[in-house]
């Protein structure tokens, strides 16, 4: 059986008497009851960081689109307005050259950060409190213990953590006010960790200069959604894991996984191994 989205709950898993594994062609079996499966017997294998390098690219990009004004100068000439007050020094934008990056998140996507980020000459902070003293210094990031610290350190906060019950929400008013004023905020992880609404505020009082979204508490957000509003946020319709390079990787991961179970190999990215028993 092989997925990607589709949900496979415990009656689809009870009906599908002849399946011997499934195949889930996602970063995460979210979408799968794989307590289900491993009462059944199933093993479930997914693919880990199937496109971690396409986000991480993109990241790179709706960093310095906003950063740099790209896409509200885009916006304007499209819409026939020649923005040439954004020359204006009151308006213009730093290098990146100098600056602090924190990176809230340091697994696939966040520790494949750095190495992009450090030519442009920015230090490059790092907090996640489940990965080991070894990864940092392998990714040249600075390892920081407090989020606090991190936020009040950086001039831009980008967000690459998991969805779980520990980070719903997580980043919200109180977050956003520990950030320097006049820094940006990047999220190309997940919406439901982000309070919106306290985005909203920390954008219009002028707290944070400007924010680059890449998802969303639901989606599509509505039409009347505040931040679809403001000048100073940059927005993308959740494409940053889209790839021509993730889709031939997804399909091989999951492939050779499949091989693996029926050549009685190993397998390398499975959610139950105690299903193989």
């Amino acid at each position: 059986m092989l997925f990607r989205s589709a949900p496979i709950t415990r009656p689809v898993i009870a009906r599908a008497a002849k399946a011997q594994i499934i195949g889930n062609c996602r970063t995460e079996p979210v979408n799968i009851d794989v307590q289900a499966a491993t009462e059944a017997g199933i093993p479930v294998v997914y693919a880990p960081g199937r496109n971690a390098r396409a986000v991480a690219e993109f990241t790179i990009g709706i960093i310095i689109a906003e950063c740099r004004n790209i896409a509200r100068g885009h916006l304007a000439l499209a819409q026939g307005v020649w923005r040439s007050d954004l020359y204006l020094y009151d308006n213009a934008p730093r290098e990146l050259a100098g600056q602090t990056i924190g990176l809230i998140g340091f697994g696939h996507i966040g520790s494949m950060l750095p190495s992009y980020l450090k030519p442009f000459g920015v230090k490059v902070l790092a907090y996640d409190p489940y990965v080991a003293d070894a990864v940092f210094v392998e990714r040249e990031a600075e390892r920081v213990t407090d989020m606090a610290a991190l936020l009040a350190e950086s001039d831009i906060v980008s967000l690459h953590a998991r969805v779980t019950s520990e980070t719903l929400k997580f980043i919200g008013e109180k977050q956003f006010r520990q950030m320097k004023r006049g820094a940006y905020f990047v999220n190309t992880a997940r919406g439901p960790m982000v309070d919106y609404d306290a985005l909203h505020r920390a954008l219009t009082d002028g707290h944070l200069r400007g924010a680059a979204l890449e998802t969303f508490a639901s989606e599509p957000p509505p039409p009347d959604w505040p931040l679809l509003k403001l000048p100073n946020v940059t927005l993308t319709p959740h494409i940053a894991g889209c790839s021509v390079d993730s889709v031939h990787l997804v399909a091989t991961m999951i492939a050779q996984d499949i091989a693996n179970f029926y050549a009685g190999r190993p397998l390398n990215n499975c959610a139950n191994p105690e299903a193989l028993a």
